[in-house]
């Protein structure tokens, strides 16, 4: 196989930008507010030095919750503050499970 069919057939690398932080808020509709932290050397101390950011992302089904650990992916700006979209939850929180499971056990003692 030639390097031209190889490139052909290996999936198209994004060009988007992607990012995994921790989820702060769920309080707006399909929003959610994801905290990154970014570790960066000093230019001139060259010690460590930890920064937070905070990025509005579009999740369509709200299906994020508090304390989730996400990546979230570049998009075009959806409104004035979203510029990025949820792209899939790498790990549940034990704090959303325990929110599930009080859910359904009041679900169920309604019935």
């Amino acid at each position: 196989m030639t390097a031209e069919a190889e490139k052909a057939l290996a999936p198209a690398a994004s060009r988007r930008n992607e990012k995994v932080g921790n989820v702060v808020s769920t309080k707006m509709e399909k929003t959610i507010v994801v905290e990154v932290e970014m570790r960066k050397a000093h230019r001139k101390y060259k010690r460590i030095v930890k920064s937070n950011k905070k990025f509005y992302a579009h999740d369509e089904l709200n299906s994020a919750r508090v304390g989730d650990v996400v990546r979230i992916r570049e998009t075009r700006p959806t409104s004035k503050l979203k510029r990025w979209a949820l792209e899939e939850i790498v790990r549940r929180s034990s704090l959303s499970q325990i929110e599930d499971a009080a859910k359904l056990a009041a679900v169920e003692a309604a019935k």
